[in-house]
């Protein structure tokens, strides 16, 4: 089956993405929108749909509602829910559907998703496979301009 969809635990990527907004907090709005800038930006190259979601109970005031695109879906817990329950409950209703693949640093998690017939990932290896697959679309755009360049230059 098919990866239907991409479910990953916000704050368990932002830790372990150091890289990523490194001068702000983890816990952030500045870190989070850095993550879903990159996020958004995968979703569109690789095609599949991903929803990132956040713990929502103990979140500051200022925290977002709920935000869907196309590609990439925003989802905070309401209180006394966790990320990590919204993640199990995605991927037990999507199972007809096809495969999810949960990301996140949670063992326990990923043991869960798993077991439910779903397929799950460390957020390091996801963080590469992002890498990766922005640096091929961004090689790509290179030599389609290039080319389109040279195209109208004759």
């Amino acid at each position: 089956m098919a990866v239907v969809r991409i479910l990953i635990d916000g704050y368990s990527l932002l830790h372990a993405w150091r890289d990523l907004a490194p001068k702000e907090q983890r816990y952030s709005a500045q870190a989070r929108e850095a993550l879903i800038r990159v996020l958004t930006q995968y979703a569109d190259s690789v095609g599949t749909p991903v929803t990132l979601f956040f713990d929502g109970a103990g979140a500051p005031k200022d925290v977002p509602k709920n935000v869907s695109s196309e590609s990439l879906e925003i989802v905070f817990s309401r209180d006394r829910k966790t990320a990590d329950d919204l993640i199990e409950r995605t991927a037990y209703r999507l199972k007809p559907y096809g495969e999810a693949l949960a990301v996140t640093n949670d063992y326990a998690e990923r043991d869960t998703v798993i077991s439910m017939g779903g397929l799950a990932q460390s957020c390091e290896d996801f963080i590469k496979d992002i890498e990766l697959t922005l640096n091929e679309r961004n090689d790509f755009l290179k030599q389609y301009n290039r080319r389109e360049a040279n195209r109208y230059k004759r």
